[in-house]
């Protein structure tokens, strides 16, 4: 399983309602510091394909991303890369913090 675009709070409930780990990413269509993080996410989720890697489109799906701020207490930042387990954030960065190795490192 590579990445996956989500949209809905119901898709985000579904994660964070199971127990396992996953990557979440905050995409900024038009911002190249997004542009250049979601690479590195790219990069993660290609070399990483066992652990769930999903990312959400701000421009199309902004409710979703406050959404996500409200239920995580994570103030909105983009780009931003979330690590859940459990259903909770356990790492969180964004902009320029946001590299594959970082991913690795915290997952």
């Amino acid at each position: 399983m590579s990445k996956q675009l989500i949209e809905t709070e119901d898709q985000f409930n579904q994660l964070t309602n199971q127990d396992g780990t996953f990557v979440l990413f905050k995409h900024s269509l038009t911002c190249p510091i997004s542009q250049a993080a979601f690479q590195e996410f790219e990069a993660f989720a290609s070399e990483h394909e066992d652990i769930p890697s999903y990312f959400l489109q701000i421009q199309s799906a902004r409710e979703l991303s406050s959404y996500v701020a409200e239920e995580t207490g994570v103030k909105h930042e983009s780009p931003q890369a979330l690590i859940f387990n459990g259903g909770k954030v356990k790492w969180h960065a964004s902009h320029s913090n946001i590299t594959k190795e970082a991913l690795e490192q915290n997952i």
